[in-house]
């Protein structure tokens, strides 16, 4: 039970530079659907990782990606045999002892029903290293013990299955994966909440925070004004008069804050 797979295991990518704390917290204050937004409006279209829902719905996360990447078991290499207890050796445990404060581990599970990713201990570990969140297509286990943690998980679901335990097994961390049809890359940013997870390239994030404040004030004034009555049409999008409006209203906040 405790020899190590045949193979060199695990596999590790270069570690990922970390985000500015800044920039991170920024990233916090806007919304998934406003983030992809505005990345589609950067040329950015595959940003929606589909599939994984929240495990408890009204969380949200923003934070540097950290990545692991699971693949298919083949019978000469690991059957899933036994490997409960070998799984102490693969990038599954050493993804975890090289999470930091504040990273979102991201999962490529190819959607399995029968590979329970992480569990109520594994999710522990990952809280009391600091991890801010996980986002797999594919299942969790113990998942009435993963909740009580408060940890947020994005998941397609929830399985009785260890992680090695049929079809998957955990190959290597901190390399691409394909989460959800989206290409990730451990250093990418990810922002999360009940909408779904969305992608932020790092060279885009300053940008697309830029872009979602003066998005949302818009859509702030906005909301204002129909609530006050006014037409659909007129406020959302802007026409030209009601952003004339906008830039009236917006300056006039400016001067009062």
């Amino acid at each position: 039970m405790e020899d190590h797979p045949v193979w060199d295991l695990p596999v590790r990518g270069a570690q990922p530079d970390r985000a500015a704390p800044e920039l991170v917290h920024q990233l916090s204050r806007i919304s998934a659907a406003t983030a992809c937004a505005k990345l589609h409006a950067q040329g950015v279209r595959r940003t929606f990782v589909a599939g994984p829902r929240p495990l408890t719905t009204g969380q949200k996360v923003a934070g540097r990606v950290r990545t692991l990447q699971f693949m298919p078991q083949r019978e000469d290499v690991a059957s899933g045999l036994g490997h409960e207890y070998v799984e102490r050796h693969t990038a599954l445990w050493a993804v975890l002892e090289a999470i930091e404060p504040g990273d979102i581990l991201v999962v490529q599970a190819y959607g399995s029903t029968h590979t329970g990713c992480f569990g109520g201990m594994l999710v522990r570990y990952f809280q009391r290293r600091g991890g801010a969140g996980i986002v797999v297509d594919g299942c969790v286990r113990d998942s009435p013990q993963v909740r009580e943690t408060d940890v947020p998980i994005w998941s397609t679901g929830a399985t009785p299955h260890y992680a090695s335990q049929a079809e998957l097994f955990p190959w290597a961390y901190d390399v691409p994966v394909a989460c959800g049809g989206v290409l990730v890359l451990p250093g990418d940013l990810l922002v999360a909440d009940d909408d779904g997870p969305v992608v932020v390239p790092r060279r885009h994030a300053a940008d697309v925070v830029a872009a979602a404040r003066e998005h949302e004030q818009w859509e702030q004034f906005s909301r204002t004004r129909i609530e006050e009555g006014g037409a659909l049409a007129d406020y959302y999008p802007l026409t030209p008069d009601s952003r004339a409006e906008y830039e009236r209203w917006r300056a006039q906040r400016t001067e009062t804050a």
